[in-house]
């Protein structure tokens, strides 16, 4: 009897990791839009399973999200889902390394009468907390960025 549920829960951690693995990721509800009404401040602001940062460089916008996406690609086990920096707006899904849960970044970019305004929008999919993993990665990218 204990064997069998074992077993069970075994089986039902391998099914959760199998569709974790292979849940497919849409680009209509991922690579969204992000609000402006953030404050340009350059500070990573983290919340509950998601962190974001606003700031304003002078840059190109084409040429920064390149730089960006070049940082980013770097990155272990992550790839672009959708977008360009042709089109001002890229997503990209980062997966942990134990058991590949999705994380999406958001950055989109407009050029302003002051510069380039840049916004980064990290969030999970799966659970309701990161523990800081998605505040921790935009704060090595975004200091990779501003360093270039």
């Amino acid at each position: 009897m204990v064997t069998m549920i074992l077993l069970g829960g075994l089986g039902l951690v391998a099914a959760f990791a199998i569709y974790v693995r292979l849940a497919p990721s849409d680009p209509a509800r991922w690579n969204i839009s992000l609000p402006m009404d953030a404050p340009d401040d350059c500070m990573v602001r983290p919340a509950r399973g998601s962190a974001s940062v606003s700031c304003l460089i002078a840059e190109d916008p084409t040429v920064l999200l390149r730089q960006l996406e070049g940082i980013v690609l770097a990155t272990p086990r992550t790839t672009r889902l959708a977008g360009s920096p042709e089109e001002g707006r890229i997503t990209w899904i980062t997966r942990s390394r134990l058991w590949g849960f999705p994380d999406y970044t958001t950055v989109q970019v407009s050029q302003t009468c002051t510069g380039t305004r840049i916004d980064i929008f990290a969030r999970l999919r799966f659970g309701g907390d990161d523990m800081g993993v998605n505040a921790g990665r935009l704060s090595v990218w975004f200091a990779r960025l501003t360093a270039e």
